[in-house]
């Protein structure tokens, strides 16, 4: 189904280092300008985009597999959820069972890795995602990972972000994570970034 993308990962990875942030996503996290943000947030971080086409609970534990698992990742940011919106109608059990365990997978093969799952953007008022958003936020809290919400758009101010951030990070209030951003901030930073919404 995403052969091609698998491949084109797999041989991006021959020049990754590991231990960096890893995005896990769908189509429209394939395109997040990466280096450019890592370059104006100044994120001293290594991150990696290997998000691909239509991915879904179903089959992200292969991606992780075939495209991740050899990063060996700190972290992993976890955004899926869109192509399974039909299955969360139709059984939103399975879809809490496929995802935990999506989780119990990634923690099976790096167990020092930690897991952040992101919210759906909410695109159109349904309440499908409201609902779906629910679950995930629950999922997140019961298996121990963190949750970033980003379901209701908002202007992505890049100027003001980053004076913000720099702002925290120069005064000392997060001096204990020595240069690593705080989970949010960081999804802020990569999964915010919208044309659409941008001043």
């Amino acid at each position: 189904m995403f052969e091609n993308e698998i491949k084109k990962y797999q041989a991006l990875n021959e020049l990754a280092e590991q231990n960096g942030i890893v995005i896990i996503g769908g189509t429209e996290d394939k395109d997040i300008p990466l280096c450019e943000l890592k370059q104006a947030f100044e994120l001293n971080s290594n991150l990696y985009n290997r998000s691909v086409s239509n991915i879904s609970v179903s089959n992200a534990s292969k991606v992780y597999d075939d495209c991740v698992a050899e990063l060996n990742p700190e972290s992993v940011l976890l955004h899926i959820g869109t192509a399974d919106l039909q299955l969360f109608e139709e059984n939103s059990s399975e879809f809490d069972r496929k995802y935990r365990d999506l989780i119990k997978h990634i923690r099976t093969s790096n167990p020092k890795c930690s897991i952040a799952i992101v919210s759906l953007k909410k695109q159109k008022e349904t309440s499908d995602v409201t609902e779906l958003n629910k679950h995930l936020r629950y999922i997140a809290d019961s298996e121990q990972c963190d949750f970033a919400d980003i379901s209701v758009p908002k202007v992505w101010n890049p100027k003001q972000t980053k004076n913000v951030v720099s702002f925290v990070y120069s005064i000392g209030f997060v001096q204990a994570l020595k240069n690593k951003r705080p989970v949010y901030d960081l999804v802020k930073i990569l999964f915010c970034y919208d044309p659409i919404y941008s001043v």
